[in-house]
């Protein structure tokens, strides 16, 4: 899928140094607090806060705009289930994978329902369930509104 670069190149490779703070506490998915492979990320605002480039490309989510051309060239969808890293889903149990059973998309159920703040992967998997299973166009229409209000407000960004 196409991002804007929010992270420098090598961030992969550093993430294996990192793990250990990792809030994801089972490891499945990786987050953390003031990720150091983010652009810029060394760069502190007037309360500390990383203020780096590449950390308002992802405050803002504008690293997920070119995913508007996969949407055109059909390989997504505006809303289902994040994709996630080939090492994320080397991870994955069998009931993990459910995850992608339908179409990736831009937006879901778990990123307007804490997006980052979401620390326990299989709440993740639990969101996504329920969204597979109570998929409807009404609720992709409600959780296309729920995310234009989530971005403009940045809940949840890191």
């Amino acid at each position: 899928m196409y991002k804007f670069r929010s992270m420098y190149m090598d961030a992969e490779e550093r993430k294996k140094a990192l793990m250990e703070q990792n809030k994801i506490q089972d490891g499945m998915m990786f987050k953390m607090d003031d990720d150091p492979r983010i652009i810029g990320s060394e760069k502190k605002d007037k309360k500390g806060r990383p203020a780096g480039i590449g950390n308002f490309i992802r405050r803002t989510s504008l690293d997920e705009f070119p995913q508007f051309w996969n949407v055109l060239k059909g390989e997504m969808s505006l809303v289902g289930t994040r994709p996630p890293t080939l090492d994320e889903w080397e991870k994955y149990d069998l009931h993990h994978r459910v995850r992608m059973s339908i179409k990736p998309g831009i937006t879901g159920l778990w990123q307007i329902s804490g997006r980052s703040e979401i620390t326990d992967f299989e709440e993740v998997v639990r969101l996504d369930r329920e969204y597979i299973q109570n998929w409807s166009p009404e609720l992709d229409f409600q959780i296309l509104l729920k995310t234009v209000s989530v971005v403009l407000k940045s809940e949840g960004a890191e």
